[in-house]
């Protein structure tokens, strides 16, 4: 479905809700204590503005007893084979968001990479995938990195533990390939970028973390593992995830000392395809 075609859909989606809701003579801030949000959500998902997470569609169709209309069109919006099921929700606020701040500790962050080093990543965690699910893994991978080329980029501010400069991941070719690509991105000031060093002992948070902020709408986080991930709304524990991603970006380099460490492992990678 075309970027212009879903957020059409969840337009649809919204003012349904709101028909429902008024039909239902339940106001917002009553929905929102129905189904655990705030008010303020339930308005922003009739606007369009914020996308509901699935459980909360679910609990919606339970309170209003709409024998779960939200939850199909929900499911429907956010099914993208493109995606593993809990990042399709991610992605559709990546869109929106003024503000993207990421923590990767293992690997380079996905609107980095090159789409080598997408296909190795894809092809280590999917060793019998067929070629069409590889290269439609890797085509939305390319797809998502063009917001930071977009005239309304989001500021975009990356920190990456030095495993991630360390561990070759398709070869030293496609890993030097992939270092050197997110070093200019830095260096075109596209990305904010700093490495989290292993001097600095553990992190404040051991997977994947992204911060997003809206301009319309509050921030939200999210938390990913190897096998699954999170969308997190509720305001005091997206608090939390922010002064863990501080304490990170407190503990790493400098954008300074981070670029000249990662071309400098980009050198490394070189010299190990240039040996004989």
């Amino acid at each position: 479905m075309a970027n212009g075609s879903r957020q059409a859909a969840w337009e649809f989606f919204g003012i349904e809700l709101k028909c429902r809701r008024e039909d239902a003579g339940i106001t917002q801030v009553e929905l929102g204590a129905r189904v655990f949000v705030s008010g303020g959500y339930i308005g922003q998902f009739e606007q369009a503005i914020r996308k509901p997470q699935l459980d909360v569609a679910q609990r919606i169709d339970g309170v209003l007893q709409t024998d779960g209309i939200f939850e199909r069109l929900c499911r429907k919006l956010i099914d993208d084979p493109r995606y593993a099921d809990y990042f399709a929700g991610a992605v559709e606020l990546e869109r929106l968001a003024s503000a993207v701040h990421d923590f990767e500790p293992t690997v380079v962050p996905g609107l980095l990479q090159t789409p080598a080093y997408a296909t190795a990543l894809t092809l280590a965690t999917h060793p019998f995938a067929t070629d069409e699910f590889v290269e439609k893994r890797v085509a939305a991978r390319v797809e998502r990195s063009r917001i930071l080329t977009d005239a309304t980029r989001p500021v975009y501010w990356v920190v990456v533990h030095e495993t991630v400069l360390r561990v070759p991941v398709g070869g030293p070719e496609v890993t030097a390939k992939a270092l050197e690509h997110m070093g200019a991105l830095a260096g075109e000031r596209k990305v904010l970028l700093q490495v989290f060093p292993f001097s600095a002992g553990a992190p404040a948070n051991s997977g994947s973390l992204r911060l997003m902020e809206f301009e319309d709408a509050p921030p939200t986080a999210y938390t990913e593992t190897s096998f699954s991930g999170s969308l997190l709304d509720d305001p005091a524990v997206v608090q939390r995830a922010r002064r863990a991603y501080d304490l990170i970006r407190g503990a790493a380099l400098s954008p300074e000392a981070s670029l000249a460490l990662v071309q400098s492992a980009a050198e490394d990678f070189r010299r190990c395809t240039s040996t004989p």
